[in-house]
């Protein structure tokens, strides 16, 4: 995939997935060529649960939250539990970072298909916390959000473990 915030074309759907694809893309290259053990390292006394790794499952997990738990409405199979919130970030240091990268990539490759057979305007089968059914439109501005402020976690993350900088 090339790393890039400029779309194809200028309709709102394609500058909405053009920006989450980047957003994806710099996810993934915040961690090009770290160790093993800086992709499980935790630099932050106060956040344990934030690594490279951590980060990586949590963007994966959100995504299947936001398309196949609220937006399609199927049964939430996602790692989490009610006494472990978090668990999808705790248990990605049992894996390769590669491997959670690959999951990730492949993963959106699937949902770029549901986006692009769906209208914007289609409504999430389950609602949000306030009661109210999201559309398709603001679960993609949501994700690019979500993964963008994640993006930030990740580029503080990496020059801590290694000095590592990037835009």
């Amino acid at each position: 995939m090339i790393r890039t915030d400029t779309p194809p074309a200028w309709d709102e759907r394609t500058q909405l997935t053009a920006f989450l694809d980047y957003a994806r893309a710099t996810a993934r290259a915040k961690c090009e060529g770290v160790s093993a053990e800086g992709a499980v390292a935790a630099p932050l006394p106060g956040s344990p649960l934030m690594t490279l790794s951590g980060l990586i499952s949590h963007l994966h997990w959100v995504e299947y939250w936001w398309f196949q738990v609220v937006f399609l409405g199927e049964e939430d199979e996602g790692p989490w539990t009610e006494e472990d919130p978090d668990r999808e970030m705790r248990i990605a240091v049992e894996r390769p970072l590669a491997e959670l990268l690959d999951e990730y990539d492949e993963q959106s490759a699937r949902y770029r298909q549901l986006v692009a057979s769906q209208a914007l305007d289609a409504t999430a089968k389950r609602p949000v916390r306030d009661g109210l059914h999201v559309d398709l439109r603001w679960i993609l501005h949501h994700l690019i959000e979500e993964t963008a402020r994640h993006n930030g976690h990740l580029d503080i993350l990496r020059e801590l473990i290694d000095g590592t900088r990037g835009d």
